[in-house]
């Protein structure tokens, strides 16, 4: 049992973000040519069917489903570089194979059966401890970040197409809720991993339609925090928000958006935390 509070959050409102990535993406998918089910997303040794796959595979574990037996070691695998990788390679390398009209169906049923299982959840069983790839959460913050990962799963998809985002699709619960779960790492991305010094204070300005403004404040710890208390910051990051997904998420930045990332005040410091902002298992 952990020590720390757990994050409680409205389930209503994660699960309409979830639904609706789910729905983003099956509306992606239906009538999808056979070509593009074979092309190569961002992510290592994955096309769009493998990504599917995967989504798949985590919805299926939450159902208790085991993982099928891999055909090779996946763990030979240079992209594989944990036991949650191996585990999401033996369902891509077992749908792989299938027409794409079979995965699609595998892919409505499962989450098909996700939606009911959530939706009759009670908020005790909600906000109770379990296991997250964030630690020991509240199961609420573990649906929130399956709605982070579907979230970018949809935009690897949508590189690998070319069919990128519209401004007006980046709007909605699942793009807010992912951001959201981004910045709740951004204390141990500026603490642990960048090692921003004491008394630092980092600005992340974020742009587009997704803009908002995340401020991290390092006192003994580093925290997100409301506002500096009328100082202003020792270092800032602006760049587009749904970059700065990408770069969280550790993918190449998306080509249909801004570029640039401007590093402010203290760049040495700015700069290492763009390097080490990818904190995705």
């Amino acid at each position: 049992m952990t020590t720390r509070a757990l994050t409680t959050l409205d389930k209503s409102d994660v699960l309409d973000g979830l639904f609706a990535v789910w729905d983003s993406i099956d509306a992606l998918l239906a009538g999808l040519p056979e070509a593009d089910w074979r092309a190569a997303t961002p992510l290592p040794g994955w096309d769009v069917q493998g990504v599917v796959s995967h989504i798949i595979g985590t919805e299926s574990f939450l159902q208790g489903i085991a993982a099928p037996e891999p055909d090779i070691d996946v763990k030979t695998l240079d992209h594989v570089r944990n036991d949650i990788g191996a585990m999401n390679e033996c369902w891509v390398r077992e749908l792989g194979s299938q027409p794409s009209s079979t995965v699609l169906e595998r892919y409505r049923a499962i989450t098909g059966e996700r939606r009911k299982v959530l939706q009759e959840m009670s908020e005790q069983e909600w906000n109770a401890e379990t296991f997250t790839p964030a630690g020991p959460e509240s199961y609420g913050r573990f649906m929130r970040i399956r709605v982070f990962d579907c979230w970018i799963h949809e935009q690897d998809i949508r590189v690998a197409i070319q069919r990128p985002s519209s401004d007006a699709e980046l709007e909605g619960a699942a793009s807010r809720l992912s951001l959201d779960e981004v910045a709740a790492t951004l204390g141990f991305v500026v603490g642990k991993l960048a090692k921003a010094p004491d008394g630092s204070r980092i600005l992340f300005d974020l742009t587009g339609p997704l803009a908002r403004s995340i401020r991290v404040n390092v006192d003994g710890r580093a925290a997100v925090v409301a506002d500096f208390g009328g100082l202003e910051p020792t270092a800032t990051v602006r760049v587009d928000a749904l970059q700065f997904t990408r770069l969280a998420g550790g993918r190449p930045m998306c080509p249909a958006r801004p570029q640039d990332v401007e590093l402010g005040g203290d760049k040495d410091v700015a700069g290492r935390i763009v390097e080490r902002l990818n904190f995705v298992i």
